[in-house]
């Protein structure tokens, strides 16, 4: 499969829309998780990519993702199992699943088990890409939520006051949105870190400095502090 292939720059200029979308990438074939790792990157995806099925859920429990990109051959079980044990979890977030098997029998297994979308292998890139974008406009009404005066849209990650345009720095953006999309839980600190912050190595100083940006344009109170805890936008 060519990930890097002419059309690249054709996709960089129409995917720009998915820039910040956060991907959780399971599969155990090392060539191909890399390959599509750093081709989502190069289209402005973040992902986390893992190889081990053993890791999926414990970090979702610590990290949150727009969208899960599964393989169904897994090194510890099957990933249907897998899908099956998430949805009875609770687990929301959309998953695209991308596998080799390609009969009607897999496929409707997979969508009874809560799939959202069904990729055979070998895929096109491109194509990946449009059933991600697919995926990120298909929470249709959770993409624009309205906090006091203001307006955020989660898709075209932008915060309007007024029908103006409020500036925001990408990790102020990246922390609002976290907190919007957990509206009324309280979101830890650790959660922040990891989908704010990534690996970085910082620690909670930044994350009140942050908060302390996104108060100044919050209606007062709307973010509440829970000492050794975390924040929760009421």
């Amino acid at each position: 499969m060519d990930l890097k292939g002419e059309g690249c720059h054709f996709w960089q200029r129409i995917c720009f829309a998915l820039s910040g979308m956060k991907v959780l990438l399971v599969e155990d074939d090392t060539l191909l998780g890399q390959s599509v790792k750093e081709y989502l990157e190069l289209n402005g995806l973040k992902v986390k990519w893992l190889s081990d099925d053993l890791d999926v859920e414990p970090t979702l429990l610590c990290e949150d993702f727009d969208v899960i990109v599964l393989d169904l051959i897994l090194p510890h079980g099957r990933g249907e199992d897998l899908l099956r044990r998430l949805r009875g979890k609770g687990v929301d977030t959309p998953v695209l699943v991308l596998t080799a098997k390609k009969s009607l029998q897999d496929k409707e297994i997979c969508f009874g088990n809560g799939a959202d979308d069904f990729l055979c292998k070998p895929f096109a890139p491109k194509e990946l890409l449009l059933r991600l974008k697919a995926l990120a406009r298909r929470r249709g009404g959770r993409q624009v939520v309205e906090v006091g005066d203001l307006k955020v849209d989660l898709e075209a990650e932008v915060v309007y006051r007024g029908g103006q345009e409020v500036k925001l720095s990408p990790k102020a953006w990246a922390l609002l949105s976290l907190l919007v999309r957990h509206r009324g839980e309280v979101v830890s600190k650790e959660r922040i870190l990891n989908y704010v912050w990534g690996e970085d190595p910082v620690g909670d100083e930044i994350v009140r400095v942050y908060i302390k940006e996104l108060r100044k344009i919050l209606p007062p109170d709307a973010i509440e502090t829970y000492k050794g805890r975390g924040y929760r936008l009421r």
